[in-house]
């Protein structure tokens, strides 16, 4: 398997983060020197490893945050 190449462009918030110290976060993330896209996922203290986690465009962050804005917590 190859390595995948990723830059983290912009740090935006953490969402949580573990006893371990790993962080639930939303970053701007450049993945294989694509264009950058947003990003939730889990990354290990000193930001090398992550776990699974979903990217959004600009226009399905929108759509989410529409989504969210319309929920009752």
């Amino acid at each position: 398997m190859s390595d995948i190449k990723f830059e983290i462009v912009k740090k935006i918030g953490v969402l949580s983060k573990s006893e371990k110290g790993w962080a639930k976060e939303l970053n701007l993330v450049s993945w294989n020197d694509r264009e950058p896209k947003y990003d939730i996922r889990t990354w290990s203290p000193d930001g090398q490893k992550m776990g699974k986690g979903i990217t959004l465009s600009k226009e399905e962050l929108a759509a989410l945050k529409e989504l969210l804005g319309k929920m009752e917590l």
